[in-house]
């Protein structure tokens, strides 16, 4: 009798062993799903499985070169035609490029380049300076300007033209 409870119980080990290993494989089939499924419900679609709209996107986002900014340490400060008063407009610029090489020329020609953007805001009218479209106008024309300047010179242009802070009183 010893000898068949012996025999008994190896058999009833291997059932745990079995049951453990289905369980095993039945939940990292249900984890291998659930990540298939969130993938293809949120567009990335499943590996190997896309078609070629996902390699002209990876070409897109190869294509994006970051902007590079720099920044004029002094404020433009000059007097703006007012009516019948002396009125002040301090403006703090930088001057934003995909091109680093335009930086760079910005800042070798900026002695030049911030004469003729003081003159630009001095020729500026007081009360177009006090609305947004008018600093808009402001911001277009010094790009202008910035940009004539390095044409002049050889160098390659800015992007924009961004006001840090602006002050008219």
């Amino acid at each position: 009798m010893a000898q068949n409870s012996a025999a008994e119980a190896a058999p009833a080990k291997k059932g745990k062993l079995k049951l453990i290993i289905l369980l095993t494989v039945v939940v990292l089939l249900a984890i291998a799903l659930s990540v298939a499924g969130t993938l293809w419900f949120l567009g990335g679609g499943l590996p190997g499985m896309g078609d070629d709209s996902g390699a002209e996107s990876e070409v897109a986002e190869e294509s994006f070169t970051p902007s590079v900014y720099l920044e004029i340490d002094k404020a433009l400060v000059t007097t703006v035609q007012g009516e019948g008063r002396q009125r002040y407009a301090q403006a703090y610029v930088a001057f934003g490029a995909t091109d680093p090489e335009a930086l760079a020329a910005t800042k070798l020609h900026m002695p030049l380049i911030r004469s003729q953007l003081v003159m630009v805001l001095g020729n500026s009218s007081f009360t177009k300076l006090q609305t947004p479209e008018g600093r808009k106008g402001l911001a277009d024309h010094m790009l202008a300007t910035v940009n004539q300047v390095l044409e002049q010179e050889g160098e390659p242009a800015v992007n924009r033209v961004l006001f840090k802070n602006f002050v008219v009183q």
